[in-house]
């Protein structure tokens, strides 16, 4: 029995500021995306949303595109979920939103506008019930996004039944009807809501949703030849540094 209760990690204590033992690290290496890849399938695997495969990995061809940044997050030093970000403009258009949505999202980005796209949002399996607060703090990383590259539009890639989620903390009104994207096995469905319009609302209600210019400026830096350099080329004309949201 003692054995037994020993292995139950302990859930830890709500805390008013959610982000207090948040970690978030831009994934770049062979061994940080292995890491990843295997988080997906064991998280996709485990709520059926996927087939089981000899690989025991998830990946696909955006995960290498300069305009997608894959995140992991870190609790108290554990791997815990997962979330990439795609930010596209008419000139970058590679995200898995961009490719089942093209006659949604297309027309905006011809307009000229910037939309952050995040998906892959996965969390472990074995870990989610320990910190309930997982859900918001992953998201969050694509609402700073929408701040640091200036975005016309957020949305958000998910199965119907998680709608009311993202209705409830980005205020995010159905956009597309739910699609099957290859690989997966339950159709998924596009939220969206136009940044700038919600942006205080989401502040007011969420005051961790906010950012300042450093974090946003060290979570999208890549890394070079083992240093950090921003990355502001090509996608990223209209990214813009503030210095506070």
């Amino acid at each position: 029995m003692r054995a037994a209760a020993q292995k139950v990690a302990p859930v830890f204590e709500r805390s008013s500021y959610p982000l207090e033992h948040v970690d978030y690290r831009l994934v770049e290496t062979p061994e940080e995306k292995d890491d990843i890849y295997r988080l997906r399938y064991r998280a996709y695997l485990r709520e059926g949303a996927i087939l089981s495969s000899e690989s025991e990995r998830v990946t696909d061809r955006y995960d290498d595109l300069p305009n997608n940044f894959t995140f992991a997050v870190y609790i108290r030093g554990e791997l815990y979920s997962s979330i990439r970000i795609s930010v596209l403009t008419s000139k970058w258009r590679g995200s898995p939103s961009s490719e089942m949505f093209a006659d949604l999202i297309h027309p905006e980005l011809e307009r000229g506008k910037v939309i952050i796209d995040p998906t892959r949002f996965v969390a472990d399996p074995d870990k989610v019930r320990r910190f309930p607060e997982l859900p918001y703090v992953t998201v969050r990383l694509g609402y700073v996004a929408c701040g640091h590259f200036n975005a016309d539009i957020g949305l958000a890639n998910v199965r119907p039944e998680h709608r009311a989620f993202y209705r409830k903390v980005f205020l995010q009104e159905p956009w597309g009807q739910p699609r099957l994207y290859p690989g997966l096995i339950k159709p998924v469905g596009l939220v969206a809501a136009h940044y700038p319009s919600i942006r205080e609302k989401v502040f007011g209600r969420f005051p961790y949703m906010r950012s300042s210019a450093f974090e946003r400026r060290m979570l999208f830096q890549r890394r070079t030849g083992g240093e950090l350099s921003l990355f502001d080329e090509g996608p990223f004309e209209r990214a813009s540094v503030v210095p506070l949201d």
